[in-house]
């Protein structure tokens, strides 16, 4: 059958199900339902030019690719391709027709540099640099077995120290953003973000489906947030940390870990069974952290860049 190339039909839900099952079979350590991305969809920000595009074959959805510019960024010019097929229906040419698509629309856009991230396995590098891109750096996915493994017994807290939920700042949870967007500054990363619209935030962060206020940590420092971890769950069992962070003022106390590890007990209790959470490789800190809490990688992912013109 031919393999055809088009834009997500963002209203037809067989459409945004089929993206949300290609996304969870390649990277099936990514949380993602197809609620979670219809969202995603509905508040994606106009400059950044988001174009979703699907490859489809005899009626079914098997490649998607994101495609859009890297628009919180302090630099201009780039662009993020990130092309995922069904493990199933490889070999296929779905993967070069998206790549082509995207890169097409993000040429159009104004893009220079292209960002992709691509699963470290040799198949997919290849086929990376037949298209031009060259490996930049690389970051892990991890995973923790709730149900049967063990997890560091929750520890005493300083004195000075309190662990509030995400919940407990509904009413304002502007200081959660500045702790969000402070933390960001140091995140391990080959493209320099500029964190600063809290209407943004609470669009694409606060309010997301996947979140879970209940299950997010925050450690408070004499009333001021000093460090959090943030969760996500897929509605289910599975739950996943996407952020883990202390404010600069506040580093070298464990105030990270404390929250980490208050966040997984709780998710323990609620019956999820399977914890997720990504690691850039080039951060120490974290992935001795998560190591110590008993995380293995399942995965790494290598960021790949292309030069256009």
């Amino acid at each position: 059958m031919t393999v055809i190339v088009r834009d997500l039909a963002r209203e037809v839900r067989a459409d945004v199900e089929g993206f949300a099952h290609v996304r969870h079979l390649a990277l099936p350590f990514f949380l993602v339902t197809p609620d979670s991305l219809a969202y995603d969809l509905a508040h994606v920000r106009p400059e950044a030019r988001y174009r979703p595009l699907v490859a489809e074959e005899d009626g079914e959805v098997i490649g998607t690719a994101q495609v859009g510019l890297v628009h919180d960024s302090t630099e201009t010019g780039l662009g993020y391709v990130n092309v995922y097929v069904h493990p199933g229906r490889t070999r296929r040419g779905a993967g070069s027709l998206l790549v082509r698509a995207a890169e097409e629309h993000l040429a159009a856009q104004g893009a220079t540099r292209l960002f992709a991230w691509v699963l470290d396995e040799p198949g997919n590098r290849a086929f990376a640099e037949r298209h031009g891109y060259g490996a930049s750096r690389s970051a892990h996915f991890l995973r923790l077995d709730l149900a049967n493994g063990g997890l560091p017994p929750l520890q005493d807290l300083p004195p000075d120290v309190e662990l509030r939920t995400g919940a407990d700042f509904a009413s304002d949870p502007r200081p959660l953003f500045e702790l969000d967007a402070e933390t960001l500054l140091d995140e391990p990363s080959d493209i320099s973000y500029e964190f600063t619209d809290y209407e943004a935030w609470l669009e694409e962060t606060w309010r997301h489906p996947l979140l879970s206020a209940e299950l997010t940590t925050v450690a408070v420092v004499d009333g001021r947030p000093a460090a959090f971890s943030a969760a996500r769950t897929d509605g289910g069992t599975r739950y996943g940390t996407v952020m883990t962070g202390t404010a600069r003022a506040f580093r070298g106390r464990g105030l990270a870990k404390l929250a980490k590890n208050d966040s997984l007990h709780r998710a323990r209790a609620a019956g999820f069974t399977e914890a997720f959470t990504g690691n850039d490789t080039g951060n120490g800190p974290m992935i001795a952290i998560n190591k110590w809490f008993g995380y293995e990688i399942c995965a790494t992912e290598v960021r790949y860049v292309r030069e256009l013109g």
